[in-house]
């Protein structure tokens, strides 16, 4: 794959989280958050985005949150759980992109706020639509997604230089 061609990058908030007495990496989903994970899940097949490779954080709820959301997609995509995303900030979530194999076109981020929010306001330098819109006045709800585009290669990722695409939350 060239790297001309556009990268898309998908910033998926895991669902509504329980609060049972474990410690925050272990909160299981919610009921609502189980029924909203499915959801997102065939929201984001509906777009038609083939996604490449799904970087999850290693929480329990964002966990189970792909494991939900995938099953609505047409191809699983190769899935790595990465510790580095729980509790990242958006910059440290681009040094973990800038990673990313080139012959990755487009990838999901399964994570937690306010990291996946501020990585979505810090790379889009654009947008498309009335998407910014819709995110800045939602703000970035669990089960939310952000649609994102960049040309380069993913070592070539910094603030600023994406276009938001798309944005959904579950009460859209």
């Amino acid at each position: 794959m060239s790297v001309a061609e556009p990268r898309r990058i998908v910033l998926f908030r895991h669902a509504k989280a329980d609060w049972p007495q474990v410690i925050d990496h272990e909160r299981p989903l919610a009921e609502r958050g189980r029924k909203d994970a499915a959801v997102a899940g065939r929201k984001l097949a509906d777009t038609g985005i083939p996604i490449d490779l799904a970087l999850c954080s290693t929480a329990l709820r964002t966990r189970e949150t792909w494991k939900l959301a995938v099953q609505e997609f047409p191809h699983r995509p190769k899935t790595v759980y990465e510790e580095r995303i729980y509790e990242a900030s958006p910059g440290e979530l681009i040094a973990l992109l800038n990673e990313t194999p080139d012959d990755v076109r487009t990838l999901v981020l399964i994570g937690h706020n306010p990291g996946i929010q501020g990585l979505a306001d810090v790379l889009s330098g654009q947008v498309n639509g009335d998407a910014g819109e819709r995110m800045h006045s939602r703000g970035f709800p669990a089960a939310a997604f952000a649609v994102i585009s960049f040309d380069g290669s993913w070592k070539s990722l910094e603030p600023g230089v994406a276009t938001l695409l798309d944005y959904w939350a579950p009460s859209e």
